[in-house]
């Protein structure tokens, strides 16, 4: 018993026991823990030197009403420099963006008699067709109106650059056309000003009808303007409204033109040069140039180039004050000539006029050099040159000689029996398609005596009938063969050959990116001797000082191009020497060829642009821009391009890059549609912000719009590899080790190309162990079980430059909406 009594166990506690709180000692660190994880970092102490200060309500309350009022006397200094007063006239351009709309009736009634203006029709903008100056006392101000034709995209586009404020006029019904909407997505892309929409015919609608009509155009207009009133302009009552509100409504800043002078041509006088002027005498063509106009922007210094655009950069010798042709004075202490506006007097010119006085001369000391390239060294890195009369010859030799394709190691004698490849396909191609009609022919004409054999004769009235259709049936073939002869005699057979080819190209690049075929008959690591490979696109280094074109010794760089356009731009913010803004001036530029007069008698506006420095000099541009929807053409690589950037216009041909963030770039061999693109193109200089808009010249004249962007920086250093892939077949596979064959086809391109990474389209990476035998079977191996419907890829790049193709001059383009009526196929049978 005793022995059991001790082997008796223990208590066991019951529901009402007593719990005690357990002591949380894992919810707090030691000070040792705390030391151990800060491994010696202290703890910031404050986080500014300078305490804030907590203001009181009322301090607030001053600073926001100091806030308001600075703002405020900024904007009404503003618009007492562009307004009246010292300003220019306003300038307006009236734009149709409808096929039934009446630009010349707008501006017709607002150059009425009812709007209360004075009109001066003598002052007329050169190169524009209906433009008039016209001065408002009733509102103090001056403009000047003029109308654009749509026609001539370049001309509408100098026009919106200088104009403060656009009015367009649209259709009651429609609002604008197809023409119309294309235009304005140039516009838009360009920068567009201020603006106003205008519709007139309003009255004709019956009352019942208007609400519903002006809703209906309201509803159209809202797609491109959302914040834009409409006016109607029938009446002159509605014409004082529509000028009160041009001359009062808020002008919107378009960066490119807000930092430079800028004036749109008035008077144009050319003086051509004589000889016996000496220095300032050139070659034939050239001459003296007179422009009269209203400086707009910045002051206008004389020592600055100036661009016309469309005709490139030029100096100016002197700068003219003649009389202003549409004077506007206030006076508000002794008035010379009392009027019913109390403090407004108006200066007519005649005799009393003031004569032309000069407001400054250039200094050729201090004047921007013309020179747009940097000079090249023949002698930099060479130690022998050929001498003048061995240039002369290999030239003569080049142009003589037939330049033709032949083997390596060809002599001359041998390449004269080789013919070209391209004649033998032609023939071959001639041969087989007059085979093959020859042969459908004959098919035909069996057929046709099988069916003459085979019918039995009928009696005279099936045969009456039967002869009636037969001659229908040759009418309608006579009629439709005349209509299809009308419609091939408007097809280019080799622009539809070339953009089958391009159409090709571009959809074999979407299903296969950057796939070649390796050569057979030549060997790879010399048809590749520029490429490379890279262990990592991001990281792998790319020196960009290695192995640049000759062309990159004719281009200008900065150390810093953001610090350097910040410093320009603030200085020139600052200038305040020369004519000033709103002045009348007279422009003397020197050297300037005839074509630019001959260019103002035509019929187009002549828009001058003072440059910054540092912008007639050539460099590597890059341009940031999104492809249009409306045009879904391939647009290749170095192919020839319009650009319109900021002032300028010139014709180029660029390469196409990814918009990334890294130190290299891929490029892109087609202008893709979904994805920001990169544009880099030689080109002069010029300080963003600026837009840019490309257009593809056709061989019919017209210029379609190909993608619109900005400017995005000057940088020859930013590096663009143009990648190729090389593909293989597994042939044997084990496991992680594989037999690859078709990427070459000889042993020594498998050794020359052995340090490269490979990869598969399934994400499997490996290298090149050996070659196998001598025909390019290579054995390689993976970082996993590679699949037998897998392909082994080889990535190599090469840096990719632009083609030095910039040409300044832009032929005229004809309007877009001829292309589809130079044709009209309501006369054609379509059926």
């Amino acid at each position: 018993m005793a022995a059991n009594e001790e082997k008796q166990q223990g208590h066991r506690a019951g529901v009402y026991k007593q719990k005690n709180k357990e002591h949380k000692h894992g919810k707090h660190r030691t000070k040792g823990e705390i030391e151990r994880e800060n491994k010696g970092r202290v703890s910031v102490m404050s986080l500014t030197k300078k305490q804030s200060k907590e203001q009181k309500k009322m301090d607030r309350r001053h600073k926001a009403s100091q806030l308001r009022k600075n703002k405020k006397d900024m904007v009404l200094m503003e618009k007492r420099r562009l307004g009246t007063r010292d300003g220019p006239p306003h300038l307006v351009a009236v734009v149709s963006l409808h096929a039934g709309a009446d630009a010349a009736a707008v501006i017709k009634l607002l150059c009425g008699e009812g709007a209360g203006g004075l009109v001066r029709q003598e002052q007329c903008v050169s190169g524009v067709g209906d433009s008039f100056g016209l001065i408002l006392p009733r509102f103090k101000q001056r403009f000047t109106l003029l109308t654009q034709s749509t026609a001539d995209m370049h001309s509408l586009l100098d026009v919106a650059k200088v104009a403060d404020s656009l009015v367009f006029v649209l259709d009651p019904a429609e609002g604008w056309d197809s023409y119309g909407d294309y235009c304005l997505s140039c516009l838009f892309a360009q920068g567009l000003p201020s603006h106003a929409l205008v519709c007139q015919g309003v009255c004709d609608i019956p009352v019942k009808k208007r609400v519903e009509s002006r809703k209906t155009l309201s509803k159209i207009t809202e797609v491109r303007f959302p914040d834009a009133r409409l006016f109607p302009l029938d009446t002159d009552q509605d014409a004082t409204l529509l000028l009160r509100h041009l001359g009062c409504q808020k002008q919107r800043k378009l960066g490119f033109r807000t930092r430079r002078p800028h004036l749109l041509a008035q008077q144009v006088t050319f003086t051509p040069n004589c000889p016996a002027e000496g220095a300032r005498s050139g070659p034939t063509g050239l001459g003296t140039l007179r422009v009269s106009g209203y400086v707009r922007g910045r002051a206008l210094r004389v020592d600055r180039l100036v661009h016309i655009s469309g005709h490139g950069d030029f100096q100016l010798s002197q700068i003219d004050a003649p009389s202003d042709p549409l004077p506007l004075i206030f006076t508000t202490t002794r008035p010379v000539k009392p009027s019913k506006g109390g403090d407004f007097e108006m200066q007519d010119g005649g005799e009393n006029e003031a004569p032309v006085r000069v407001l400054m001369k250039a200094d050729p000391s201090c004047q921007e050099s013309l020179q747009t390239e940097a000079e090249v060294d023949p002698m930099d890195g060479e130690q022998t040159w050929p001498t003048e009369s061995e240039l002369m010859e290999a030239e003569e030799a080049r142009k003589s000689k037939r330049v033709m394709k032949v083997p390596k190691g060809t002599s001359d004698y041998q390449a004269t029996w080789i013919v070209d490849e391209d004649e033998e396909e032609n023939d071959d191609l001639d041969e087989e398609s007059s085979d093959d009609d020859d042969d459908l022919l004959d098919e035909a004409m069996d057929g046709d005596e099988e069916e003459n054999n085979s019918q039995e004769p009928a009696s005279c009235c099936a045969s009456e009938e039967e002869e009636e259709e037969e001659e229908e049936e040759e009418v309608c073939s006579t009629e439709r063969a005349g209509a299809d002869q009308r419609y091939d005699e408007h097809m280019d057979e080799a622009a539809e050959e070339e953009g089958l080819k391009r159409y090709r190209e571009a959809r074999s690049h979407e299903m296969f990116p950057d796939e070649v075929d390796t050569p057979i008959d030549s060997p790879a690591r010399i048809r590749f001797q520029r490429y490379r490979g890279l262990k990592s696109f991001r990281s792998s280094p790319w020196d960009p000082m290695e192995n640049l074109p000759l062309d990159y010794s004719r281009i200008f760089q900065f150390q810093s191009f953001e610090r350097t356009r910040r410093r320009v731009l603030a200085e020139a913010a600052a200038e305040e020497e020369g004519a000033m803004v709103g002045w009348y001036v007279t422009l003397h530029i020197v050297d300037v060829p005839s074509s630019v007069m001959e260019s103002v008698q035509s019929g187009k506006p002549l828009v001058l642009v003072s440059l910054l420095p540092h912008e007639q000099k050539m460099s590597v541009m890059h341009v940031l821009v999104h492809r249009h929807p409306s045009n879904t053409e391939p647009i290749k690589s170095k192919e020839e391009l319009v650009f319109h950037c900021g002032y300028r216009r010139f014709r180029a041909s660029p390469i196409f890059s990814q918009h990334t963030s890294a130190d290299k770039h891929k490029m892109e061999r087609f202008l893709r549609p979904d994805a920001p693109t990169v544009v880099s193109v030689y080109a002069p200089i010029t300080f963003p912000p600026a837009g840019v808009l490309l257009f593809k010249q056709r061989d019919d004249g017209v210029q379609d719009l190909v993608a619109t962007g900005s400017l995005l920086s000057c940088d020859p250093r930013r590096v663009v590899l143009k990648r190729i892939v090389l593909s293989g077949h597994p042939f044997k596979i084990n496991r992680r080790s594989a037999v690859v064959r078709y990427m070459f086809f000889n042993r020594e391109d498998i050794m020359w190309f052995k340090p490269v990474e490979l990869r598969t389209k399934w994400g499997r990476r490996g290298h090149i162990k050996e070659a196998l035998g001598t025909h390019g079977h290579m054995k390689c191996v993976f970082d996993n079980q590679l699949r037998s419907q897998d392909t082994v890829l080889m990535n190599l790049y090469k840096r990719a430059y632009p083609h030095w193709t910039y040409d300044p001059y832009v032929p005229s383009t004809l309007p877009w909406f001829k292309r589809d009526t130079m044709l009209d196929l309501d006369e054609l049978d379509m059926e």
